[in-house]
């Protein structure tokens, strides 16, 4: 067989070479029939059983989530299930079928096809990308009528040298990625998905090579072929030659080496070669997390993501209550045992949606979310202050708001801060009445206007994620613009240049907590932008650890001067990726 190579975008780094697994879509193996009048209920009862059969697994998979798997599957699944217990899921396609004759698997996707062509049509880009939420669902109950589940092997069964399995598929629901967990693969290759898509969320947490967006390698690619997954290039090589075969399992030998190496840094300090320290925190969903931040040697919580609390709740609790929101930030503030606790306040909304929320806006990126969700539900945005507060007692904590931009905002939200402190001093409740204050960076217009919050504020942190979706105007978990996702992207590197600078001449601590600062590919030059403070998945720490404890500032810091006034995109890339070896 010829060997081709093909391009996708590289979401979690590594290398994975085995054997092609091919999922192929259920809806390709849909027979076409009509049913006989005196078996029409019947084969009614055969797809009720199969929705049931599948409502069951959903539910199944909810409850048996592991406590490391990424907090957002919780509402991915919970997404499913609403699908699937919907009318025109649930009981059109039954009405096809008593109308029509059609068998269950035809009726079924007729109905999905129909739901997908009207999904497809709609202006708004949140709204449109569920288009492929119900196809998955519509896929699990195919599979389930066809028999062709195509289960993974789990590990053990392959038996001894056989070589390792990469799923390859149009696309992956949540869901399916939750059941491979214990199965014997070793990396994945999408035709759909971007940076920050949920089949990326959940590559990033199992830690496996995985290529996504890579158009047409589900029809291209045949099963048994032999791949190659380089996760940090985003390419894919089918049917290798032994040279190739050969250069890689050499390159994947070096990683796990240098992995392996890596343990030993827990206890080293993150300072440079010049003797500058450096403050590497974590970033976490749930106080559950705690432990890993502290394994992999974190001096604190750079983000701790409230919202998490509020996502996958059963119908009669729509939000957490002041007490057991209190127990979590409690439980986190004494977990990491005296070291600071950064609290993210609530941000919903977008690509974080809350089951009690109506969403009505035409575009939910730019609409009421984050901290004008929490400004609009003052109530609300009090009892978890409250929460905040309480748990300060136990343990340094620091506030940070989401998504201000508006002096208004930051006014608004410090005098509700100060309205919470009043409450608890009425009931006589301890906390912390020097609690820091600080504020995301996360909006070009907060960015350049960064004396509105210096002024106000106590700390700073970028978030560089929505930075860039917002200053590059694209959708990040819209894989028909992920590649035009760049936090390379002159714009964004002079923004952030901007913001750490002026934070540092004003004397105000700043921090990254976007994947930026877990990217190893971009911790020099951040470094050399004067950044002394990241912060990342816990996973991530110990690599970027090993970037800072060999670099040296003298070298780095006039070599990011010179990228910063560089724009063409190849001559910006190409430095960056020189910066790795000075």
């Amino acid at each position: 067989m010829i060997s081709f190579t093909l391009h996708g975008i590289p979401v979690s780094r590594g290398i994975a070479i085995g054997r092609a697994h091919i999922l192929s879509p259920a809806a390709l193996d849909v027979q076409h029939y009509l049913i006989a009048a005196d078996q029409v209920e019947a084969e009614v009862a055969r797809l009720q059983s199969a929705i049931a059969t599948v409502h069951t697994e959903l539910q199944t998979l909810w409850s048996e989530l592991p406590k490391d798997a990424p907090a957002e599957l919780g509402a991915f699944i919970d997404v499913h299930v609403l699908i699937l217990s919907d009318p025109m899921l649930s009981e059109v396609p039954l009405d096809i079928i008593r109308t029509r004759h059609y068998n269950a698997e035809w009726a079924l996707a007729t109905q999905i096809e129909e739901l997908s062509s009207q999904f497809a049509e709609i202006e708004d880009a949140y709204l449109r990308e569920r288009k492929a939420d119900i196809e998955q669902v519509g896929e699990r109950v195919l599979k389930v009528l066809t028999g062709s589940a195509n289960l993974l092997p789990k590990p053990g069964e392959l038996g001894d040298g056989a070589p390792a399995m990469i799923v390859v598929a149009h696309d992956i629901s949540p869901a399916d990625m939750l059941q491979f967990r214990d199965r014997a693969f070793s990396g994945f290759i999408t035709d759909l998905g971007g940076q920050n898509s949920h089949t990326a969320i959940v590559a990033r947490s199992l830690d496996i090579p995985a290529t996504v967006g890579v158009s047409h390698a589900s029809t291209l690619i045949k099963q048994n072929d032999w791949l190659i997954i380089d996760g940090d290039a985003g390419v894919v090589v089918v049917a290798p030659s032994n040279l190739v075969l050969e250069q890689y399992r050499e390159r994947q030998a070096r990683l796990a080496r240098e992995r392996k190496k890596l343990g030993k840094l827990k206890k080293t300090p993150a300072v440079t070669i010049d003797g500058t320290p450096v403050t590497l925190l974590a970033n976490i969903e749930f106080p559950d997390d705690c432990p890993q931040a502290l394994d992999g040697g974190a001096h604190g919580v750079g983000l701790f993501r409230s919202e998490f609390l509020f996502m996958n709740r059963p119908a009669e609790s729509a939000l957490p209550g002041e007490d057991e929101q209190f127990a979590s930030y409690k439980q986190a503030v004494i977990a990491m045992k005296g070291r600071p606790v950064t609290i993210r306040t609530l941000d919903i909304g977008a690509d974080k949606p809350i089951d009690f929320i109506e969403h009505t806006s035409l575009n939910p990126a730019l609409g009421l979310r984050a901290i004008r969700f929490c400004l609009a539900e003052p109530q609300m945005f009090l009892t978890q202050l409250r929460a905040i507060l309480r748990a300060s007692a136990f343990g340094p904590i620091k506030l940070l708001i989401p998504m201000l931009a508006h002096a208004f905002e930051i006014d608004q939200t410090l005098a509700l801060i100060e309205q919470a402190k009043a409450q608890l001093r009425k009931q006589n409740v301890k906390f912390d009445e020097q609690l820091p204050v600080g504020a995301m960076i996360e909006i070009p217009a907060a960015a350049l206007a960064l004396p509105l919050f210096i002024k106000r504020l106590s700390f700073l942190s970028i978030g560089t994620n929505d930075l860039i979706q917002y200053t590059l105007a694209i959708d990040r978990v819209d894989h028909e613009v992920a590649h035009l996702y760049n936090p390379l992207h002159p714009s964004i590197l002079f923004l952030l240049s901007h913001t750490i600078a002026t934070a540092a001449k004003a004397g105000v601590p700043i921090s990254v907590c976007g994947e930026m600062a877990g990217d190893t590919r971009m911790t020099r030059l951040l470094l050399g932008m004067g950044l002394r403070e990241f912060s990342m998945h816990p996973a991530q720490l110990l690599s970027v650890k090993n970037e800072i404890i060999n670099s040296d500032l003298g070298v780095i810091e006039p070599a990011t001067r010179r990228i910063l006034r560089t724009y063409e995109p190849t001559a910006v890339a190409d430095a960056v990726e020189r910066l790795q070896v000075l």
